[in-house]
């Protein structure tokens, strides 16, 4: 079943795409999809990963690159307008290796970012920040966080750092709280929190066209009948919903049985990622 509008990649208004865009994690499933649809936004995409991401294709860079060696990043940005931020690790794992990627990585990039005066950053937060709060509670974004995993710690600590910058050097950064963004939802916590892709393309687009975004932090979600997240913080933006996780409720209850009462996976928000086994999404 798919319900997916059609997401509108050109910038609004007539306003002009960017000169180059950065997108790191390149290689991963978020990075790959998007790649296919962000290039009306820019002059010239950047592609940037450890893991190989194939040839260029038309108007494309490709520069691999290991977001710990800080003098590698810094060449990374060079000429860079704006950054997609999708690098580092996406789950659950062991701290040490979550420290390199998402923790130093973060570090590099944004020091990067401001010796290269970059406008504005797309930081791929998660969930993972806000996981430990229990199903059904209704969060925004003022809302302190509550991560449920060493991963999420390590998103905690890449909003930190937007909102230092921003505050001391006035870099402009969307934290898009990413929910479970997966072609269609699989489970019955993603009832709740799935993320369509085609709505995921949106809230980028809106996050680097917006005239302002300060620091803005936005649940990444789609219009959901049931969820935990209201994005009134985020109205700047302009995002709107379009796709819902409704039209699979179906077929997603009857393939998944009801969770126990007392699994703490059905309990809290970040589902799996609370009980501190290593997981995907």
């Amino acid at each position: 079943m798919n319900t997916s509008t059609t997401t509108t990649n050109s910038a609004p208004n007539g306003a002009p795409p960017y000169q180059r865009i950065l997108l790191t994690g390149a290689a991963g499933a978020l990075g790959r999809m998007l790649r296919e649809r962000i290039r009306p936004w820019a002059e010239v995409v950047r592609l940037s990963d450890v893991a190989d991401m194939g040839a260029a294709g038309p108007g494309e860079e490709i520069v691999r690159c290991d977001l710990a060696d800080r003098d590698a990043v810094l060449a990374l940005l060079e000429g860079v307008d704006a950054v997609l931020h999708f690098g580092g690790i996406s789950t659950e794992g062991p701290f040490g290796a979550i420290v390199q990627a998402n923790i130093v990585g973060v570090a590099n990039l944004y020091d990067a970012v401001q010796r290269h005066g970059t406008k504005r950053v797309v930081f791929a937060s998660s969930n993972h920040t806000i996981g430990f709060y229990p199903v059904g509670e209704r969060l925004d974004a003022d809302m302190p966080t509550r991560p449920d995993s060493m991963y999420g710690i390590s998103k905690c600590f890449g909003e930190q750092m937007s909102r230092y910058y921003f505050d001391r050097f006035g870099i402009e950064t969307v934290c898009i709280r990413i929910g479970s963004s997966f072609p269609e939802p699989t489970n019955r916590r993603m009832l709740s929190t799935w993320f369509s892709y085609d709505d995921l393309t949106e809230m980028v687009r809106c996050a680097l066209f917006a005239p302002s975004v300060g620091h803005t932090i936005a649940f990444g979600v789609s219009n959901n009948r049931e969820t935990w997240w209201d994005n009134r913080l985020a109205a700047q933006l302009g995002f709107a919903a379009k796709d819902s996780a409704g039209a699979y409720a179906e077929q997603v209850l009857a393939a998944c049985p009801p969770p126990a009462p007392d699994d703490p996976a059905a309990q809290y928000q970040g589902g799996q990622f609370v009980t501190g086994r290593p997981v995907h999404e």
